[in-house]
This record gives structure tokens, sequence and C-alpha cells, in this order.
């Protein structure tokens, strides 16, 4: 069910894209116009995830996930409805906040109802956004296509659907609540791991530098230096997002078996040769390459959503709220740096050059720390394995 809203909303996101040339032919904006309205909702769904997260730590805030999904529907929703671009700004905007207001709470269940396997949880959880993100662009082009920009008024259904199955989940999902099942936590007790948080928050802008430079610099590669067409360049990149999703079933399950910190490690140390590599060879290897790029980079994006709640055992909201939303919209701000290196140095040297983000990383994932609450959870997993397998 947390997946399942996951994808709902992140349904929202990925169809603000889709919504960009309709908007340019249909409401008679610049192209920089109707580009800011992706920044928009990309900032408003990621930098302000933190806040949301603090918020739910207080005060525990499960209903904040069917009115996120809600928020976020009706706000894609009335963008293709209404004219002046102001309003359809702020449309996305709305949508936006109600993205950014599921992923902690979301995220903060999604630990507690994993059990042990908290890696393998998550990476479902996450699943579902790769999922979501995936489907907006799909379903928003042929409903806007068939009939026109008030078409998104149909994205409504999938929303008011998820809205109502969380909220008749919710009583079962608070029993999941650990203080539910015993005594409340100090929150005004001081955190162990703010430094180790603080080095994981920096090995996952790294690894976003280089990922979300990659989305932006790889189908250009295909078509202007390997000499294909948009259709190959595409395929790449629609290739490298489905096995960085299967990257993420694959690094939870391993997580929770050798454990977060060789899963991370490996994470960061394998995409640099592949990347390297990618610029050395003709359009089939770069193709399974960026196969392998997507599957390695994103193997350890669960990992470190749990490995930051973790760090933070009193502040799991907090925690989400940085490593789902903060850092990863902080390292999205790369890829126009890296554009602008690709114009004036071309793109191969661009593509080598995001080779270095994942390696800087490995480096400060080599220098954290196993959280004491990973090392218990591995022995009740490896315990509760051996136990299936003796029975």
């Amino acid at each position: 069910m947390l997946a399942t809203g996951h994808a709902c909303v992140d349904i929202c996101q990925g169809a603000v894209p889709a919504l960009v040339p309709f908007v340019v032919l249909d409401r008679g904006v610049s192209v920089a116009a109707a580009a800011a309205l992706i920044l928009a909702s990309n900032l408003a769904s990621s930098l302000i995830q933190p806040l949301f997260g603090a918020y739910a730590d207080r005060l525990s805030a499960p209903w904040l996930m069917p009115a996120s999904v809600a928020c976020a529907s009706i706000g894609i929703a009335i963008a293709g409805l209404v004219q002046p671009y102001w309003l359809i700004f702020a449309a996305v905007l709305l949508s936006g906040i109600g993205i950014a207001a599921y992923h902690p709470e979301g995220s903060r269940f999604a630990n507690y109802v994993s059990g042990t396997s908290k890696a393998t949880g998550m990476s479902y959880f996450s699943l579902g956004g790769n999922i979501g993100f995936a489907l907006g662009p799909l379903l928003v082009t042929p409903l806007v296509l068939l009939l026109g920009l008030s078409g998104t008024v149909f994205l409504l259904v999938p929303g008011a659907v998820v809205t109502v199955l969380i909220l008749r989940t919710l009583p079962h999902l608070h029993s999941f609540h650990p203080e539910r099942r015993a005594a409340p936590v100090d929150r005004s007790a001081p955190d162990d791991g703010w430094r180790a948080f603080v080095r994981l928050i920096a090995v996952i802008c790294f690894r976003s530098f280089s990922y979300f430079s990659l989305l932006a610099l790889l189908p250009l590669y295909f078509i202007n230096v390997l000499d294909t067409s948009e259709a190959v360049g595409n395929a790449a990149l629609t290739a490298m997002l489905a096995f960085g999703a299967l990257g993420t079933l694959v690094g939870g399950r391993l997580a929770d078996r050798i454990g977060r910190r060789p899963v991370l490690i490996a994470s960061m140390a394998i995409p640099a040769p592949l990347i390297l590599a990618l610029t050395t060879v003709g359009v089939a290897p770069a193709v399974l390459l960026s196969c392998a790029i997507g599957f390695a980079t994103i193997a350890s994006f669960s990992v470190t959503v749990v490995m930051g709640q973790e760090y933070l055992p009193q502040r799991i909201g907090l925690a989400s709220g940085f490593t789902l939303g903060a850092a990863i919209g902080a390292g999205g701000l790369a890829a126009p740096l890296f554009g602008l290196i690709a114009d004036a140095e071309g793109l191969t040297t661009a593509i080598e050059l995001t080779a270095l983000m994942p390696v800087i990383g490995a480096l400060l994932a080599i220098t954290l720390p196993v959280p004491e609450t990973a090392r218990r959870s591995m022995k009740s997993a490896r315990a509760a394995r051996a136990g299936s397998g003796v029975s």
C-alpha cells in the first residue's frame, strides 16, 4: 500500500515534463517559462521534504499520506484546466508540495512495516516511486492528445482511489508504529550518528551529481556522438532507468544479507569504470553499459534511505526527508553544470567527468560506520532465515 501511494504521487511528478510541450503550444508561454514548471515541481517535491519529516517526527502524522496523494493529484489536474501561466505554476507547485509531504512519512512507515528486512522493504517502497515516475508521461500524454490539456483532470481518478485505500489502511499501518508497541521514544535525547549522517548525505549528493547528469547527457551522446536516431537515444535512457529499478530491488536484498555499507561502497565504485568504458565503444555495447550503470548506481538507493534512518533512529522522518528529497534534489542541480561543460568541451568530456563523482562518493562511503541498529537488524534477519531453514 505504501509503495502504491509512492507510485501515485510520483505519477504526478513524472507528468510535469510531459506537459511542457503542450503548455508551450496551447497556452502560448515561452519554452523557458514552461521549463520553469519542471524546476518548480522538482524543488517543491525535494527540498522541502525535511520540513515535513521533522513535523511528522514531532507529531506522528500518518494522515499526511492520504492528504499528500490527494494534494499532488489535485494540483496536477488543475494545471491543465487553468489558463494564466501563474495559475499553472501555482498548481504545479501545489502538486510538488503534495509529493514532498508523502515521502518522509511514507518511508518512515515503510521502515516500521519491514521488520528485520528493512533494506528489502525500502527497495519495494522505492520501486513504487520508480514505476510511478515512468507512468506519469505514459498516462498524461494520451490524455492530453485526445482531450487537450483539460485531460489532466482524469489523473484525479487514480489519486482518489489511492487516497481512499490509504485512508482505509491507516489503522492497520498505525499499529506498526513503535510507540504503539513499546515505551515512547525520548525525542529530546541527542542522536548519535549526526556526523555519519552528514557524510552519508554527501555520498548521496555525489551519486546524484553523476546520475542526473547522465540522464541529461546520455540521449544527446547517442545522437550526436554515436550518430544514432532520437529513438535509440531515448531507448538507451529508458533501459538505464529500467535497470536502475531492478538494481533497487537487488541492492535492498543484498544489503539485508551482507550489510548496508558493502553494498553502498560497491554501488559507488562500480559505475566509474563503466562510464569511462561507455565513451570508448559503439552503439550496442554502449546500450549494455548504460543498463549496467543504471543498475549499479541505483542499487544503493533504498540502502541509503535505511542507513539515514539508522543513523538518526529518533528522527526517522527527518532522515527520510533528507535522503529521499533534499540530497537528491540538490544533486540534480549539477546537471546544468555538466551541460555547460558539454557545450564548452564536448559531450564525451562531460560524461567522462561524471565518472569522478561516484569515485568521491565511494571514498566517503568507506568512512561511514555501521550503525548499531543495523547490526542488530542483520543478526535478527539471519536468525529468522536460519530458523526458516531448519523448519
